[in-house]
């Protein structure tokens, strides 16, 4: 797939970093390897030493600049044509705000979780919330703050002086 050069705030020699293209949600960065490799067992040993530095200065930039509540770092890693790539997904206070008055995600409270509350909830549930309504729904919920393009453009300023 190729990344819109807008979208990109650093590279290295097997890394990229960019926003997420196809999430409204501003800050939701991914990681992913250059070379068409799936699997971390096939990455090339160089790919992998810069691995643990780019994922630790990632998440660091991010709470530094962004200040999120929450900072999901997964990999999942299964649809075709995607290199490896790992999500840097921000959970901002106005997000996990915007998850509860959501009652359709009412109904997770019976699966999932034990005990959960207005003030817990777990990765699972806020993960989907951002996907569902920041990925895919036509109407995304209304973003506070700074929009994507100037928080690309004060990461990628952040990225260039750490």
């Amino acid at each position: 797939m190729q990344i819109d050069p807008a979208y990109v705030l650093h590279q290295t020699e097997h890394w990229r970093l960019n926003h997420h293209m196809a999430s409204a949600l501003p800050g939701y960065l991914m990681l992913g390897a250059k070379a068409p490799i799936h699997s971390l067992a096939d990455m090339p040993e160089a790919a992998l030493a810069e691995l643990g530095g780019l994922l630790a200065k990632t998440q660091r930039v991010m709470e530094a600049q962004l200040k999120p509540k929450w900072l999901y770092i997964s990999r999942y890693g299964h649809m075709p044509g995607f290199p490896l790539h790992f999500h840097f997904i921000p959970v901002y206070d106005w997000v996990e705000e915007a998850f509860w008055r959501d009652e359709r995600y009412r109904v997770l409270q019976g699966f999932g979780a034990q005990g959960l509350t207005q003030t817990a909830t777990d990765g699972a549930e806020l993960t989907l919330f951002v996907w569902r309504e920041f990925g895919e729904s036509a109407t995304p919920p209304q973003v506070q703050g700074e929009s994507i393009h100037p928080v690309i453009a004060r990461l990628r300023t952040a990225f260039r002086s750490e």
